[in-house]
């Protein structure tokens, strides 16, 4: 039973710590998961992924880096999700291609649907089955990072506070705009809460495969 799962949401929303859980839980009740990230994943993908996000790249033009991005993940998906897919299992990938529409589109104010085309491109225009938001409120998110001493910092945390606004306004409108794969689930709830519910979303649409 394959299913393709990405997990969205603006700078410190919680979704990889609540995928680690849930994954864990699913794993416990014997589905085979492969848990993966953009940028990276896979060698080559991860060796572009410190280019994009090296803090002293701050030259580093917008097209320039949505097309890195593009290049990471179609990589990413010939090495790892491909393959874990067509074995039968569920991959969480922590960010894919509507990060790409949320941040060089919407939040660089370029034209989303060029950074769509980009993508589909690189994809050969594979969307993921079900994708989860988590949605939280920029303040919140850059709050929790700057108390999280173990995170990664990286080129895009250190963005204006209006360009993690827009990001989250351009999460919410793919949210309207692919309703069928979307669901939104409130990162500012407390952890355990953002799990269960993460993990009854997930349960619901195994019931559907």
């Amino acid at each position: 039973m394959s299913l393709f799962i990405t997990l969205e949401g603006p700078e410190g929303s919680g979704k990889s710590t609540v995928a680690k859980l849930v994954v864990a839980k699913l794993e416990t009740e014997g589905y085979k998961i492969v848990m993966t990230r953009e940028p990276g994943g896979t060698p080559i993908s991860e060796q572009i992924r410190d280019v994009i996000l090296r803090k002293e790249n701050t030259a580093m033009d917008s097209i320039t880096e949505a097309m890195l991005y593009a290049a990471s993940r179609r990589q990413h998906l010939v090495e790892k999700i491909y393959p874990a897919l067509k074995e039968g299992k569920l991959v969480f990938c922590d960010r894919y291609l509507d990060s790409s529409l949320a941040y060089q589109g919407y939040a660089r104010g370029n034209d989303v649907e060029e950074i769509l085309a980009i993508n589909k491109f690189a994809t050969g225009g594979n969307f993921p089955d079900l994708t989860l938001l988590f949605d939280i409120d920029p303040e919140l998110g850059l709050k929790r990072i700057a108390s999280n001493k173990g995170r990664e910092v990286n080129r895009l945390d250190l963005e204006s506070l209006p360009f993690h606004h827009r990001v989250r306004d351009g999460y919410l409108t793919l949210a309207k705009k692919y309703p069928s794969r979307y669901v939104i689930i409130d990162a500012s709830m407390p952890l355990e809460n953002v799990v269960e519910v993460t993990y009854n979303v997930i349960k619901e649409r195994l019931k559907d495969k």
